[in-house]
């Protein structure tokens, strides 16, 4: 898998998945723009990035952004374009938890995640499909989660927010497919992350219990299919929802 001189931007890339596909893309020799809201955790990130580039002209871009507002990620994504000259993938990674039984969940949890989880991938592709079907090629991945397939107690916005990810991947996906443009969903099983590692013991042990392969997953895991549907070699996927849990599902 080749990536010299694609042009990438991945939201949510300042830790966990995010900041391995983002590694992972960096020593492949692609171009990559990442948004995050922590400036602090951007800095880190691109100061990592920077010690594995593959080639000294490779260009690494932060940006500090809420992708759950609309013009903040337009102006972010236009100024992107301005300095890469066009946008070969989009990976939709940013997401969060607010996790609590429906009867106490308040309303501002639950929107707060639909925004931050879904709204998000809205205002991304909106802002971004134009430019990429002129191109006349591109890559958009969706990574959303098991959840959405099977759900769990305590996340119904969290569930709901990743289902609706997997609906908006399958419909973008057959309005996009006539202008060479490729649209794919990721749904990760039980990845270890800093997100996973807040969830109570008992939890974890209960859901390990129901994987086949009796591990948890890597964020790299998830790293190298990012990288395979980002690639030439899938081509020919799209719509699609690839679940990567160790056969938990």
């Amino acid at each position: 898998m080749h990536f010299k001189n694609k042009k990438v931007i991945i939201t949510g890339a300042s830790a966990g998945i995010g900041k391995e596909i983002a590694t992972s893309f960096v020593k492949h020799g692609a171009d990559i723009a990442i948004f995050a809201t922590n400036q602090d955790r951007l800095n880190k990130t691109l100061k990592e990035l920077e010690d594995v580039k593959v080639d000294s002209n490779q260009k690494i871009i932060t940006k500090k952004v809420d992708v759950s507002k609309y013009l903040e990620v337009e102006s972010s994504i236009k100024e992107v374009l301005d300095q890469f000259g066009h946008i070969d993938i989009l990976i939709n990674n940013a997401g969060i938890t607010k996790d609590n039984l429906l009867m106490k969940m308040t309303e501002a949890d639950f929107d707060r995640v639909i925004d931050i989880n879904l709204k998000s991938i809205y205002n991304t592709c909106k802002a971004i499909i134009r430019p990429m079907m002129k191109n006349k090629k591109g890559k958009i991945l969706n990574i959303s989660s098991i959840v959405a397939l099977i759900g769990n107690p305590g996340q119904t916005n969290y569930a709901a927010s990743k289902a609706g990810m997997i609906g908006f991947t399958k419909s973008l996906a057959k309005e996009v497919g006539s202008r060479n443009i490729c649209v794919n969903a990721i749904a990760p099983g039980f990845i270890e992350t800093k997100m996973t590692k807040d969830l109570p013991e008992n939890v974890k042990d209960q859901m390990l219990k129901n994987i086949p392969l009796k591990r948890f997953g890597s964020a790299k895991d998830v790293a190298n299919l990012a990288m395979f549907l980002a690639s030439d070699d899938a081509d020919y996927i799209t719509g699609q929802t690839i679940v990567i849990d160790g056969g938990m599902v």
